[in-house]
């Protein structure tokens, strides 16, 4: 199915349900949540194409499993 005819049936399966306020918020609800998990995986993806990142999480990894970490309470990360 193309892009063209997806954005058709999808506005169609909207256009059924846009006057139930109800079932239009769970529709919007769930596309925000689809949106969200896209953006991570694209920024995921980013992170992942550099060499240099993908050694620093290594390295990281690595440090933890040796214990070779001083833990940081969340309420200091932004102090």
């Amino acid at each position: 199915m193309t892009a063209l005819q997806l954005n058709a049936e999808l506005f169609r399966e909207l256009s059924i349900i846009a006057e139930d306020e109800t079932l239009m918020q769970k529709a919007l609800k769930y596309l925000k949540k689809l949106t969200a998990k896209k953006q991570t995986m694209d920024e995921t993806d980013y992170i992942m194409s550099s060499p240099a990142m993908v050694e620093i999480l290594r390295q990281g990894d690595k440090e933890i499993a040796e214990g070779n970490f001083e833990p940081i309470a969340i309420d200091d990360i932004w102090k």
